[in-house]
Formats: structure tokens, sequence, C-alpha cells
């Protein structure tokens, strides 16, 4: 293959022949092929399939109006809907510009053209169909964009093999503690494991340690007998008992006191219980999978975790990946969700607008999957179009310079994400953040204040 056919491909469509050779000359970094109207445009579409199209609306037989340009636009993105459609008009720019952007082209600009600044767009533009081009390999690739466990979504090798070790453990009888940040889908996890294993006709039985009062914790894991206290009406099975048979998932294991601690040892240590207020023990016979996004080691030896405890609960451990290090999971979960929701809730929306497309990619999704499923949902709710937008998910970045016009900005974009990424995957601890970052915790202070971020 010749070195001109491995270049992206660009289609400048634009009847100035002037502008055609300093286009050609200006793009060399390309595989740039030239057409003078709306024929030759769409014979070159279908020819050479580029990546890219730069679209004079202005063009023959209406070289002072915008009937013809509007036709081709339609026609290049019926052809090929994936195409990245930059369109150019010296007439009526701003109305021009928003009926084009409405019916799916990618950007616009204002004639007269400035090289410079329609070469960052062409990137901006070729970079994004990049993105897309590999989120679709994923997603059609035996290897990626799975639903795997039944209910994740995903192509990135750092959650595929989460989900084989699961896999590899759903019929050991081994405890399992699943270790994650906040919204990474732990709760999923259990649920699949549970599922992959012998035990899949028992009950799965959840209970958030973290949600009931602590004085009402240890009555909801071990049940308790009518009379036991002011209240207990009738007795009453923990989930303990009621996960006979099946699987037991102790969500922010973290959060249990310590002396409810001792009590969990014990069952685990002999597999039976005592409701409140019986002396009674009932043999339980449930596979026990936790989960936290606490530093549980960190708790040892703070002595506010049992580290007897924390060896009966994590046999096999499994590190989950915050959305952040899903490399391409981001929009492959973004147009799985989009997809439900829109079916659920608003037909009308038929996908993602570019510049959403770019945002969910570029975010840092602190609060992980469930951010972004949250996002998607209220998006979906509110778009007002065909096309959900970066403003639809509140996630328009054009603040942080979209058009990268000197290095400083490209550090500044860099720096801001590596700070955000860093944050995610700490939980919004600066200490760690800073040493994620190899720097200081003064110098990580001295950046939010410089890039006005909040710590």
């Amino acid at each position: 293959m010749s070195q001109m056919t491995e270049k992206p491909r660009l289609l400048i469509v634009e009847d100035d022949e002037g502008l055609q050779r300093q286009l050609r000359w200006a793009y060399e970094d390309y595989d740039v092929i030239v057409a003078s109207d709306r024929v030759g445009a769409i014979d070159a579409l279908r020819a050479t399939e580029p990546a890219v199209v730069t679209l004079d609306l202005g063009l023959p037989p209406d070289p002072d109006g915008v009937t013809e340009g509007f036709a081709t636009l339609e026609e290049i993105l019926r052809l090929k809907p994936d195409t990245k459609v930059i369109v150019a008009s010296g007439h009526g720019a701003r109305e021009s510009a928003l009926r084009a952007i409405a019916s799916g082209a990618y950007d616009f600009y204002q004639k007269p053209v400035d090289i410079d600044t329609l070469g960052l767009i062409v990137a901006r533009a070729f970079h994004l169909h990049a993105i897309e081009a590999e989120n679709a390999r994923l997603a059609a690739a035996g290897s990626g964009g799975e639903t795997v466990l039944g209910s994740i979504v995903t192509a990135a090798p750092e959650m595929l093999k989460v989900a084989r070790t699961i896999e590899r453990v759903a019929n050991a009888n081994v405890s399992v503690m699943l270790l994650g940040a906040s919204g990474t889908g732990k709760e999923l996890l259990a649920r699949g494991l549970h599922n992959a294993s012998g035990r899949a006709k028992g009950a799965f039985v959840a209970i958030n340690c973290a949600a009931i009062p602590e004085n009402l914790l240890e009555a909801e894991l071990f049940g308790y007998e009518k009379g036991a206290f002011t209240g207990a009406v009738k007795t009453t099975e923990g989930k303990i008992e009621l996960a006979e048979g099946g699987t037991l998932f102790l969500d922010e294991v973290g959060d249990i006191p310590l002396p409810l601690q001792v009590k969990l040892l014990r069952f685990l240590q002999e597999r039976v219980i005592e409701r409140i207020g019986s002396r009674r023990a009932i043999p339980v016979d449930t596979r026990i999978v936790c989960a936290t996004h606490q530093d549980l080691e960190a708790m040892i030896a703070a002595g506010s975790f049992r580290e007897d405890l924390y060896y009966r609960l994590a046999e096999i451990v499994v590190r989950i990946p915050t959305l952040a290090e899903r490399h391409g999971d981001a929009t492959l979960l973004g147009k799985h969700f989009l997809t439900r929701f829109a079916k659920e809730m608003n037909p009308a929306v038929k996908g993602f607008a570019p510049d959403a497309l770019a945002a969910i990619n570029d975010w840092a999704w602190p609060g992980n999957v469930r951010e972004l499923e949250n996002r998607l949902k209220r998006a979906v709710i509110m778009a007002e179009g065909k096309l959900v937008t970066a403003a639809d998910l509140d996630l328009d970045l054009s603040s942080e310079g979209a058009e990268l016009i000197n290095l400083k900005a490209a550090r500044e974009m860099a720096d801001r994400r590596a700070i955000r990424q860093a944050l995610a995957r700490t939980e919004g601890n600066i200490s760690n953040a800073a040493k994620l970052l190899g720097i200081s915790r003064p110098t990580l202070y001295d950046l939010f204040k410089q890039y006005d971020l909040q710590a």
C-alpha cells in the first residue's frame, strides 16, 4: 500500500480552484481528494469513503445560495452517517451554521477561510472519527463490546480481566471481596458471581451496611425474636438467614461497627447464627461476597477494622477499575444507555451529537458508571432534538480550550484532565491524588488555584 493511501482521507468540496489549491497544499498530511460540485462529491465519497469532508455550501448551480450545499450535506450523511462534515459559507453565516449543525454537520466555519483555524477543526474531526471507529471495532469484535456476567457491558481489557476472574472463582467455596470506587458496578459484579455459581438457584440477598443505622444493623443481619426489644412485634429472619443456599452480599462492609464485626466473624468461623433475643443456634449455608470503596488495610492499621475478619472476607480480592481506567468503555456504555433510555423515555432521540461523544471521551467520570448512567437518563429526557448534545449532558468542555491555539493551552488541558482523573481514582483524596500525579500536596493545591479547580 502506498504512503498516500495510508494517510487519513480528506474530501474537499469547493468550486473555487484557487482555494482548492491552497487547501490541498495546507493539508499535505492528509490524502486530499477534491470535488467541485455535488455529483463529484458523491462520486468521491463512494469511491474513497473519506473520514472528514469540508463542504462549501455555495456550490454550482447555486453558488450564491446554500440549496445545493445542503442537498450535498444531506446525501453525504445519508450514504455515510459517520462522516464528519465541516461546512463553510459566506452567506447568512449564523443561520446557515445553526441549520447545518441541526442537520448533522460536525462543525462550521465562516469564509474567508483561516487555514490555521480550519486545520484545528479538521484535526479534531479526524480525532473524533478515530475514537468512534475504534469503539465500533471493539463492539463488533469477539474480544470487545461483550456483555459479561449477564449485565456488564464492556470492551475494556481491564474490565474483561475482572469478569474472567469472577467467572473462575464463581464455583470455588471462598469468600470474595470486591474493591472499587463508588459507582463502578460492585453489586452488578456480585450478582454476576452469584448467577455464575452453583448457588444460582438460591437467593441473592444484598444489604448496604452504610445505609442502615448502627443500632439496627445487627437486627437486619441476624434477625430477632418476638419481644426481643421494643417494636419487635414478631419473629423476623435476618439477611444472613434469608441467604440460606444462596449468596449474601455485604456492600460497604467497611462501615460495620467493631462490636458487630466480632459477631460476623463468629458466624464466618462457625456458620451458625443466633437471632437477637434467642440462644438457639441456627446453621446457615451461604456464600459471602462483600464490597467496599474504603482502604481496609488502613482501617486495620487504625484499629477500626478487624484484621482477622478481613482475612475471612478477603479470601479472593478483586479490584474493579474506575470508568476512567476502562479505556473506550465510556463511549460504549454511553451508547448502550442512550439506546435503552431513548426506547423507554424519548424515542425521538437517535444518537449523539459530535460534541457529546467528544465530551464523554474526555470527561474523567468521578462518579464512574453510575454518573454516566444518570447523566444519560437526564439528557435523553431533556433533549429537544434527535441528537443528545454535550450541553444536554452538562458536559460542555468548550471553556477548557477545545480549539488549542498554543502549547500553553495544550498543557493546561492536559493538566486539568490528569488532575480530574487522579481525583476520580483516589475518591477525592488530595494526598493520594498528589502521590499518583508524582507531585507534592502544596503543588497540587497551587494547580487548583491556577486552574480554578475545586479540591
